[in-house]
C-alpha cells in the first residue's frame, strides 16, 4: 500500500541525500586550506582550479537537485520502479565527489579522468530521464494538476548534450571541462521546443 507519507519519505531521503554528496565535495577544500601556510593570496592562487572544479560539481548536483525537484513537484504518489530508478539517480550523484577530486589531484589532460567527471554526470542525467519516463507512462503517479503536462524533452536535451561533451572531454582533454559549457544553450533550446510542442 503506497501513502503519503511514504511518498514523502521518499523525497525527504532524496533531498539527505543530496544534502550530504553537496557536502563532500568541500571536504577536501578544508582539508588543503587547514595545510595551508597561511596566506590567504597564495592559497587561492595555487588552489585555484580546485576552487573552481568544487564550484562547478556544486552547480551540477544543485541543478540536478532542481531538476528532481520539480519532477517530484508533480508527483502524488510512486512505484517500485520509480524508487529503483531514484536509487540509480542518487547513486551517480552521491559518486561524483569522487571523480572530482580524481580531478583536482591528478594530471588535468588525462582522458579517463575527465571522462569519469562527465560520464557520472550522463548517468545522472539518464537516470532522471528514466525517472521522468515513469512517471509519464505512469499517470496515477502524477499530482492531478499535472496530468498530460510531462515531457522528456529538456531530459532527452540533457543527456544528449552531456553525451556530446562526454565525447569532446576524453577525445580532447585540453578542452576539458569547457565542453560543460554545452550545457548553457541547453535551457533556452529545451524551452524552445516545449513551447512549440503545447501550441501544437
Amino acid at each position: 500500500m503506497r501513502t503519503e507519507r511514504g511518498f514523502s519519505r521518499l523525497v525527504g531521503f532524496s533531498d539527505g541525500v543530496v544534502a550530504i554528496a553537496i557536502t563532500l565535495l568541500v571536504l577536501p577544500l578544508v582539508e588543503s586550506a587547514t595545510e595551508s601556510s597561511g596566506d590567504t593570496i597564495a592559497y587561492l592562487t595555487e588552489n585555484g582550479f580546485q576552487l573552481f572544479v568544487f564550484a562547478l560539481s556544486f552547480a551540477v548536483i544543485g541543478r540536478f537537485w532542481f531538476v528532481h525537484h520539480q519532477l517530484y513537484e508533480n508527483l502524488a504518489a510512486y512505484s517500485t520502479p520509480l524508487i529503483w530508478a531514484n536509487m540509480f539517480w542518487l547513486l551517480t550523484i552521491v559518486f561524483l565527489p569522487f571523480p572530482t577530486e580524481l580531478l583536482i589531484t591528478g594530471d588535468s589532460d588525462d582522458r579517463l579522468r575527465h571522462g569519469l567527471y562527465v560520464g557520472t554526470m550522463l548517468l545522472t542525467a539518464c537516470a532522471a530521464l528514466l525517472q521522468q519516463w515513469i512517471a509519464i507512462r505512469s499517470p496515477e503517479l502524477q499530482a492531478v494538476e499535472a496530468r498530460g503536462t510531462l515531457r522528456l524533452t529538456r531530459y532527452v536535451l540533457t543527456a544528449v548534450v552531456l553525451a556530446i561533451a562526454l565525447v569532446i572531454s576524453v577525445a580532447l582533454p585540453g578542452i576539458g571541462l569547457l565542453s560543460l559549457l554545452l550545457l548553457a544553450v541547453m535551457g533556452p533550446i529545451g524551452g524552445l521546443i516545449e513551447r512549440q510542442q503545447r501550441a501544437a
